[in-house]
């Protein structure tokens, strides 16, 4: 059976936070990361989105160890856009969290990813790394790996919500215009505990490879989440 690189990229972060942005005037969590939030650091390690390949994809899994709420200060705007009074509010915030990237070559299946490239890139970042708030900085590890076709386990992968029915279906922002006016949204499903030992299958319903990783993940390219392809929705 023959198999593809990819690079594998690991990063971590004692606390990240993730808001959902379907709630507005309160601050609800998500349980991982949206594909947008993700394409944005690699955008940043590139130096900008038009220094990205509008078709690039990748796969993920995300994975955090605790949970808790603390207490944070906004500075809300009020109806005609002026400064209104800081206002404490509770926020849910994620502890001692490790997200998995895969940027995969597979030319058979037309995706084509220079992870040279890639792994320069985020070995020297041109913008600092951060995944959710602006002051959570991360660290980031990269390897290239072998991927195999085949069934893998499901365990922390975020995934389309058409390849799987386990764990939590999320509404997550895939791609937003760059002037924010526009965002495209899909359906995941997301294990939080990352304890899912469900097998997706190598053929489904959703027309992608699924590939397996040397530990037995399952790696499922994502949509894109290059900003183009939200402002070609723009009605």
């Amino acid at each position: 059976m023959s198999t593809v690189q990819a690079l594998e990229v690991t990063v971590t972060a004692p606390v990240a936070s993730f808001r959902n942005p379907l709630y507005a005037g309160v601050q609800v969590g998500l349980p991982c990361p949206p594909p947008a939030t993700v394409g944005g650091l690699l955008a940043a390690a590139a130096g900008g989105w038009d220094a990205v390949d509008p078709g690039l994809r990748f796969a993920m899994a995300f994975h955090a160890r605790g949970k808790g709420v603390d207490l944070e200060t906004y500075h809300p705007l009020d109806a005609t856009g002026k400064k209104a009074d800081p206002t404490p509010r509770e926020r849910e915030f994620l502890a001692d969290v490790t997200l998995t990237v895969w940027l995969v070559h597979d030319p058979d299946q037309r995706v084509v990813t220079d992870l040279d490239l890639w792994q320069r890139r985020l070995r020297r970042p041109v913008w600092p790394l951060r995944l959710g708030r602006s002051q959570d900085l991360v660290g980031v590890r990269t390897q290239l790996v072998e991927l195999r076709p085949g069934p893998g386990r499901q365990g922390a992968a975020v995934l389309p919500a058409g390849v799987t029915g386990y764990g939590a279906r999320l509404r997550l922002p895939t791609a937003v215009a760059r002037d924010r006016s526009w965002t495209v949204w899909e359906d995941y499903r997301h294990h939080a505990a990352g304890t899912c030992e469900e097998q997706v299958p190598e053929s489904t319903d959703w027309p992608e490879q699924t590939w397996v990783d040397k530990e037995g993940r399952a790696v499922v390219l994502l949509p894109p989440t290059h900003p183009i392809h939200a402002e070609e929705r723009q009605p």
